[in-house]
């Protein structure tokens, strides 16, 4: 899976996102690639994925979540992804 953070600087809840990705690693077979929300890149990905605000983040080009993450939602769309490649 390929994960896309999309964050800004100053914005505690983008450190917590990361965090939180960083703890699933132990679990989940995964690659992060943050891109700054603020970049052209970053402006497409937000608009295409309709994440309104930071932290933006898109499993496999599919938005998961915005703003203050949540393990549990993105815990649950991994379990849901990693079930369906078997």
């Amino acid at each position: 899976m390929e994960v896309v953070l999309l964050t800004q600087e100053h914005c505690a809840f983008c450190d917590d996102a990361k965090r939180m990705l960083d703890r699933l690693t132990a679990d989940y077979d995964f690659t992060v690639r943050e891109v700054d929300l603020g970049s052209p890149e970053g402006e497409a990905l937000a608009r295409d994925a309709g994440v309104l605000f930071p932290p933006g983040i898109v499993v496999d080009s599919d938005p998961v979540s915005y703003g203050r993450p949540s393990e549990r939602r993105v815990r649950r769309e991994f379990d849901r992804r990693t079930v369906a490649q078997r």
